[in-house]
């Protein structure tokens, strides 16, 4: 048998080789790189070996994408800056809120819901205050605000009953709790960016296991806390609505706020301070820098009022202040309008639903005519009546600067209701005008440096 010329060429033998992969999806283009893979062990070993600070900056991008929300914090917290690895970590707490009210910071938000979310959840006495101690020093330098919505009271069991000769029972009393609520001395004084702090005591969401104490502040808690607040020197913003603080908690905390270096806004809105209390607040704004004073719905009346109006007479600080839903009647407001008279520096007052009448209102008028510091003034649901309608009329026919006056349900004339809101208008246009000459003038003189 002859051979063939010409014998078939040899196959290339790559082209017989067979890959079988363990992935049925594998492809060859699908293979990542060394660079990608060497990132994904610093992902999977990140705890045991951080070298966070050689990497650059497209490489830390990949690496905050793939790490665990779930790393401990003393790992973290000083070591990955703001970006997506916390942004991942807010949105595993779900409900994330407008950035733009933690400075567009997602770390500053992470933290400062970590810390409300412990601090609302801590129980007297069942919860370690260590935790506090270990985790303060990781967030102290991102946390500028707390809101705390709620906080626990101690577990109290039931009482223990013995039954001693025949009928007769005697109940077992043991010592009470440490604490009655969380202690913010705990860490206050820590958080050495602190500038606004929002503290409610209750209970969300009790239901039928509601009880009268779940929604109280106690003298304790009362000292604590204004301990707490006096040690935060940082501290600009303070609002305590406590449903409960009465006249001798409102002296109480008064006593620890006075001289505060940084305080500049306190709301107790919504509490029963009274005249007592408010006879303290008087002595506070003397004693403080306060801009922004919130008193609304607090049951002052008018020796209150007149000790509110002695302060505001000597203050040069002050620029709103709000004492709606109380009781001033005329005594109080005629008080507070002869003060104003030695005031240069209020911009807004709220008197709204104070049972104040005309000569209330002749009072004011008189501050429109002889001031031209005060921009906003409310006297809704009020009886001024008709004569007091008339004089802020004839007021406000000589004032060019109050921009906002709510007269709204308070018997006043519609002609003079009428007259009172158009030059309101006008001065709201005037003032608009000037803003804008300021803002262009200030564009020109720096367009010119």
């Amino acid at each position: 048998m002859s051979r063939s010329p010409n014998p078939p060429e040899a196959a290339d033998p790559r082209q017989l080789r067979r890959i079988i992969a363990e992935d049925p999806h594998w492809l060859l283009s699908t293979v990542p790189s060394l660079s990608n893979l060497c990132l994904q062990s610093i992902v999977n070993r990140f705890e045991e070996r951080p070298i966070w600070e050689d990497l650059s900056p497209v490489h830390k991008d990949f690496v905050q994408e793939r790490l665990s929300t779930s790393m401990p914090l003393h790992v973290t917290a000083n070591l990955i800056h703001d970006g997506v690895y916390w942004k991942r970590c807010c949105e595993k707490w779900g409900g994330i809120r407008d950035l733009t009210h933690y400075g567009n910071s997602w770390k500053r938000m992470f933290f400062e819901k970590h810390m409300e979310n412990m601090i609302e959840l801590f129980i007297p006495d069942v919860t370690e205050p260590k935790t506090f101690v270990e985790m303060v020093p990781l967030c102290k330098d991102y946390i500028k605000r707390l809101n705390i919505s709620q906080l626990l009271p101690p577990v109290t069991e039931p009482q223990k009953e013995e039954e001693e000769y025949g009928s007769e029972l005697v109940i077992e009393n043991e010592d009470g709790p440490s604490m009655d609520h969380f202690d913010f001395n705990i860490m206050l004084d820590k958080l050495t960016n602190l500038e606004e702090f929002h503290v409610v005591y209750r209970v969300k969401q009790c239901g039928l296991n509601f009880q009268c104490k779940m929604f109280e502040m106690t003298h304790r808690d009362c000292e604590s806390l204004a301990k707490a607040v006096k040690s935060c020197k940082t501290l600009k913003i303070l609002r305590l609505n406590l449903s409960h603080m009465e006249d001798t908690k409102c002296r109480l905390l008064v006593k620890y706020l006075l001289d505060h270096p940084s305080l500049r806004e306190l709301d107790l809105s919504h509490n029963l301070i009274g005249d007592k209390g408010a006879r303290a607040i008087g002595k506070l704004l003397n004693r403080s820098s306060l801009e922004t004073l919130n008193l609304c719905d607090n049951n002052i009346g008018g020796p209150g009022a007149k000790a509110l109006a002695h302060a505001l007479s000597m203050n040069s600080t002050l620029l709103s202040l709000n004492l709606r839903l109380n009781r001033l009647r005329d005594e109080g407001g005629q008080a507070i309008g002869k003060a104003l008279l030695n005031n240069n520096t209020l911009l807004l007052l709220h008197l709204g639903a104070n049972e104040v009448t005309w000569p209330s209102a002749i009072a004011l008028s008189k501050v429109l005519v002889q001031r031209s510091t005060l921009k906003s003034l409310n006297l809704s649901c009020n009886n001024l009546g008709v004569d007091g309608g008339k004089a802020l009329e004839e007021a406000m026919s000589n004032n060019s600067s109050l921009t906002e006056c709510d007269i709204r349900l308070t018997e006043v004339e519609e002609q003079s209701a009428s007259f009172v809101n158009q030059v309101v208008w006008t001065n709201q246009s005037l003032e608009q005008r000037r803003h804008a000459r300021e803002s262009k003038t200030k564009k020109t003189s720096t367009a010119v440096y």
